[in-house]
């Protein structure tokens, strides 16, 4: 069963517009109501005025109220209709022609003039208003328009005025309370900037002046990360076109220069902390920036989960010569599976096996320093204080009661060789064996440092010296063997060997722990606190310490998207994540910009410690 509505109205040419609707069904309801199925925009109808509904060959029509309708000129309250025949009805100021179309009933609604009895031919703003009592609209017109030029620009710029002078010659700020200046503020102020609350003018030196960027250095100068310069930016954003071109050029003629802090930062969005900038402002420039600056080293990007370069680590290319050498570092894409050369011989997976001979010892030493069933990267790395980085590894704290470089015993104390000292090392040794013969000779039998598994304070670095008779104090002997392979030294650093043969100027590579590899980027271990160290570190299947344990940008995307949700592969708990998540040009202290600054200044070296610094800290690089 199907009821078809045709509403008819009239242009004022006098043609008529029908518009068509179908609803299904065995019943239709009559009346006021937009959710009618003849819906009659009329006061003289009830919202609900009428049922009608198919019964066999007739139509059952039914007021829903006490109020009737007409039916071919009578009025009455109920009806049955031959559906073969047809009828017209009437509700207030409209007629309703029924008819048929195969097995649809067909109702075309027309609008005619309204009977004496119609809402619609009543007045009723005349009747119950003070029409007659009030100016008229062009008077009230004019003495509106004349009223908000006097409360909403007269009024806020004599405020502002008369406080101009006094905050910026005297420093007085204005007290609190209301200002009629404040009416023109597009909303509240985040945290960052609530104290400024009654403060306009910090912001907002001149009247009708957009905000410059002066003002934002006044406070932010310290703190304020430097991108790059104005004119490249522009460049890198490129001419607009299209719309974007005519509201650049307004912007202009009302003295908005492009390329201001509040592009980017925008205030008055709200009372909670700033929105972090949205993506659309880095991938202006960003997105397609090597077709405008030819010359730029940088991948494009315009959305992490689908268009993003893959991560790029500065990498040390070659090992460190000389404590205070440039540090030879280069970024590489991790697709080219950098080596760092970085002084160490380190194997990942050893020290992580859950079944060797470290696993055993890291159990039997796990009463004194609370070890598990096997080693795990906590304890060698401790976050720093940021939980940004971690700390430097030292020898003396993290890999000597495992590593002893014990040599002599005498009573119930170890003597130890000096880690990171290897000109001491080399004294040590001579003025062990400075007595000819020596006065007790290296014990190579209970004092010899033990294979993994054996008590550690009974191990000592003295079979780095194995198969070497001593006898006749051969310090020099006993020196190469140290620097030699097997020895002490030897088995974890990178040795330059003597510049000549038989020479004993043995020397240890610069050890390099880079704190940042990923110098255009920021990131805090904070958010991952809950996952696996190895989980994105592929740790336990490496066996060189020239290994960059890095994760790329696949495994990122693992989840996180961009800031619209795309993303190359499928993702079961997305996070989205924007430009400003990694790229913060206003972090804390920690950042790698700022780092570089305060090396400048205070003149510090780029490796600020290394393997000839007294107590062995290994060399850390600021970048």
């Amino acid at each position: 069963m199907m009821f078809i509505v045709r509403q008819v109205a009239l242009k004022a040419d006098g043609s008529e517009i029908v518009r068509q609707t179908e609803v299904a069904g065995e019943e239709i309801l009559i009346g006021r109501n937009a959710s009618n199925g003849v819906h009659l925009p009329d006061l003289a109808v009830n919202p609900v005025h009428a049922r009608m509904v198919r019964r066999g060959g007739e139509l059952i029509v039914t007021a829903e109220s006490a109020q009737p309708f007409d039916v071919d000129g009578r009025g009455v309250e109920s009806t049955a209709i031959d559906v073969a025949r047809g009828a017209e009805l009437r509700f207030g100021g409209h007629i309703i022609a029924l008819g048929t179309e195969g097995d649809a009933i067909t109702l075309t609604v027309r609008r005619v003039e309204a009977v004496s009895d119609s809402a619609e031919d009543k007045d009723e703003a005349a009747i119950y208003s003070l029409k007659g009592l009030l100016p008229g609209k062009r008077m009230s017109a004019w003495g509106f328009a004349l009223l908000v030029l006097i409360a909403c620009l007269a009024w806020p710029v004599y405020t502002w005025s008369s406080y101009k002078d006094l905050a910026y010659k005297e420093k007085i700020s204005r007290p609190a309370g209301f200002h009629a200046d404040t009416m023109w503020s597009s909303g509240k102020l985040s945290l960052a900037h609530k104290t400024l609350k009654n403060d306009c003018q910090s912001c907002h030196v001149d009247a009708f002046v957009s905000v410059r960027d002066n003002a934002c250095m006044t406070c932010h100068q310290k703190d304020a990360g430097p991108h790059a310069p104005m004119a490249r930016q522009l460049d890198a954003r490129g001419d607009p076109t299209g719309f974007a071109a005519f509201t650049r050029f307004v912007a202009a003629s009302f003295n908005k220069p492009a390329g201001r802090c509040v592009e980017c930062h925008t205030e008055h969005e709200g009372a909670g902390a700033m929105e972090p900038t949205q993506q659309r402002f880095c991938a202006e420039c960003h997105d397609g920036m090597d077709t405008r600056l030819t010359d730029t080293k940088l991948g494009n990007a315009a959305d992490f989960g689908k268009a993003h370069p893959q991560f790029q680590a500065a990498v040390l290319v070659r090992p460190l010569v000389g404590d205070d050498a440039k540090a030879p570092r280069k970024r590489i894409s991790l697709d080219k599976r950098p080596k760092e050369n970085n002084g160490l011989k380190f194997p990942h997976d050893m020290h992580l096996s859950k079944t060797n001979g470290v696993a055993q010892m890291g159990r039997r030493l796990s009463a004194k320093y609370g070890f598990g069933d096997a080693l795990e990267c906590k304890d060698c790395h401790e976050p720093d204080k940021n939980n940004v980085g971690f700390v430097e590894v030292d020898m003396e704290k993290s890999c000597a009661m495992c590593h002893s470089l014990a040599f002599d015993k005498i009573g119930d104390t170890y003597r130890t060789l000096r880690h990171g000292q290897p000109e001491q090392v080399k004294a040590d040794l001579r003025a062990f064996y400075r007595s000819t013969p020596p006065a007790r000779p290296i014990n190579l039998g209970s004092l010899a440092r033990q294979r993994p598994g054996v008590v550690n304070s009974r191990r000592t670095a003295a079979d780095y010296a194995r198969a070497v008779n001593f006898r006749g104090g051969r310090a020099d002997q006993a020196i190469r063997q140290v620097f030699s392979r097997g020895g002490a030294c030897y088995d974890c650093h990178v040795v330059v060997p003597p510049s000549g043969s038989g020479g004993l100027d043995f020397r240890i590579a610069p050890v390099a722990q880079t704190s940042r590899y990923m110098e255009k980027g920021w990131f805090t271990h904070d958010a991952h606190d809950k996952e696996e160290c190895t989980s994105c570190h592929l740790a336990e299947k490496s066996s060189d310490a020239s290994d960059l344990l890095l994760p790329g940008i696949k495994d990122c995307r693992t989840c996180h998207v961009g800031e619209t949700g795309a993303s190359l592969i499928k993702v079961k708990k997305p996070v989205e994540s924007t430009c400003a998540m990694c790229h913060d040009y206003h972090a804390d202290k920690g950042a790698p910009w700022l780092l570089r600054e305060q090396d400048k200044k205070t003149k510090r070296p780029e490796i600020t410690a290394s393997m000839a610094h007294p107590g062995g800290a290994a060399a850390r690089l600021r970048r």
